[in-house]
């Protein structure tokens, strides 16, 4: 069952600037930083709340380091914007099985490792109204696997 927005994926040309936006407008700070070399992203999360269930929803802000990762790719055609959004769940094997079996294409044949070691599946967005959608279940509320974050795979 999906417990939450967990996170809202916003695409940028430049980090450090969209943070700054982010800060100074809203007064959101940073919560955690990584680079994906895999995936050819350079992020932020920016905590907004914690939840009932132990969660949290945060901003996620991507910047390409690569010419050709899917964000570069995506910022190319779209411009800076809402990439993608993602919704909590406890159990992320059990919420993809569902809504795979009610017609909507699942990206990743298993979940990977996301952002601060979640677990994460996307959901095809012509299945989703356009929208790329993430289910992400908390790195506490399962067994993290060794760190990795896979973003936003490539769209058909």
């Amino acid at each position: 069952m999906l417990t939450r927005i967990d996170h809202i994926g916003i695409a940028c040309f430049d980090l450090d600037a969209t943070v700054e936006f982010y800060r100074s407008t809203y007064g959101f700070e940073v919560h955690h930083t990584e680079v994906n070399e895999e995936q050819g992203v350079r992020e932020a999360m920016l905590r907004i709340n914690g939840t009932s269930d132990g969660g949290a929803s945060y901003l996620q802000l991507l910047e390409p380091v690569r010419e050709d990762s899917t964000v570069a790719k995506w910022l190319a055609k779209n411009g800076e914007g809402v990439h993608h959004i993602a919704f909590g769940t406890a159990d992320v094997d059990a919420d993809a099985a569902d809504v795979k079996d009610k017609g909507v294409r699942v990206l990743y044949e298993e979940p990977r490792t996301g952002s601060m070691g979640s677990r994460i599946t996307f959901l095809h967005p012509k299945d989703c109204h356009g929208v790329l959608t993430e289910l992400v279940t908390s790195a506490g509320e399962h067994q993290a696997p060794s760190p990795g974050t896979p973003q936003a795979p490539a769209q058909d």
